[in-house]
């Protein structure tokens, strides 16, 4: 496993710190975390689960209805 330095001011610190004590976890764990979700390039489960969730979301035909162009301004 890398190990990483970097450096951040005091008041960052501190934060990070904080929650990372909410969260339970430790400080490394929790930048591990943190850097992994800002990383990452697919969506994970939980917003993936939500796809089609909404049964009563109008369809594009019922969004649409009889709406039609308005007439454009003239340059």
């Amino acid at each position: 496993m890398a190990q990483l330095t970097f450096y951040i001011d005091n008041s960052l610190e501190a934060k990070v710190k904080e929650a990372a004590k909410k969260s339970g976890v430790s400080l490394s764990k929790f930048i591990a975390k943190v850097l992994e979700q800002k990383v990452q390039d697919a969506w994970n489960e939980e917003v993936k689960s939500l796809s089609g969730s909404w049964g009563d979301f109008p369809s594009i035909e019922e969004i649409r209805g009889e709406a039609r162009d308005t007439q454009r301004e003239c340059l």
